[in-house]
């Protein structure tokens, strides 16, 4: 891995590449093996060859802290390839990688519920991108540009169509009766960690679940809401807009699973 980036990489000139921000608990990447095969879809689908899975989680973990919680981000580019959008016949990706301090909080966050709003920017249906995290993150910029109030943690994103897809920087489920539900992302939005980690529990509990398109208006009848992301973990929705929402015991319960490491 190089220290510095040259102009003419394909990433930072056209966003050709992926991304995973990970967990690093105590020297090791409990998630790791979600995150690989998200990245390999990713480099599937856009054009690039996979690295060797050993070699890069051990590149990954040489210089890893061996205790505590941290956010390790790896960044996986197309590499060099001049002017022009036309990729080279060979591409030799390239690894970014960068350790940050895990964020923290307000605990309120997750034991009372977060204030969200619906957002103007739409993202583009997309199904040849959707689902995978690459680097061009340009509506999700443009979106959490749209407020400036301490008091919203997070904004809701729809598609062009008008349906939610999923929030600036996490993934959406809500609640009617006793059925978990999260929108459909087969035509654009990010595939999260956490989103898959959820949906498994819920399977494992034997608890319904949904994958479907959501009108907003739908949610103003939800029995409960909360966005998620591996971060994060997940937080309840106590206020969409104008409208105060519940906090569910299915929900409770799942965020409880969510910071025991169960889920």
């Amino acid at each position: 891995m190089q220290k510095t980036i040259p102009a003419t990489d394909r990433g930072l000139a056209y966003g050709h590449g992926v991304f995973e921000t990970m967990e690093l608990r105590a020297g090791h990447l409990p998630h790791w093996p979600r995150h690989w095969q998200r990245l390999v879809e990713g480099c599937r689908r856009l054009g690039l060859p996979a690295p060797d899975r050993d070699r890069l989680e051990t590149a990954l973990l040489t210089d890893a802290p061996a205790l505590g919680r941290h956010v390790l981000k790896l960044v996986l580019t197309a590499g060099d390839g001049g002017r022009g959008y036309r990729a080279p016949s060979k591409i030799t990706p390239r690894w970014i990688v960068s350790l940050h301090p895990w964020p923290t909080y307000p605990a309120t966050y997750a034991e009372q519920g977060v204030a969200l709003r619906h957002c103007r920017t739409r993202l583009p249906i997309d199904s040849a991108l959707a689902g995978i995290k690459h680097l061009n993150r340009l509506h999700q910029v443009l979106a959490r540009a749209e407020w400036d109030d301490e008091a919203i943690a997070e904004g809701l994103l729809s598609d062009t169509d008008g349906w939610v897809v999923e929030g600036t920087m996490s993934n959406v489920f809500w609640i009617e009766g006793d059925t978990l539900r999260t929108p459909d992302l087969s035509r654009c939005g990010v595939a999260g960690i956490m989103r898959a980690r959820i949906l498994d529990w819920a399977a494992a509990q034997g608890i319904v679940t949904r994958i479907e398109v959501l009108a907003p208006a739908r949610l103003q009848s939800a029995e409960g809401l909360f966005v998620c992301n591996s971060v994060i973990g997940l937080w309840p929705v106590r206020r969409l807009e104008n409208h105060d929402m519940q906090i569910p015991s299915l929900m409770r319960e799942l965020s409880q699973a969510v910071q025991e490491g169960a889920c």
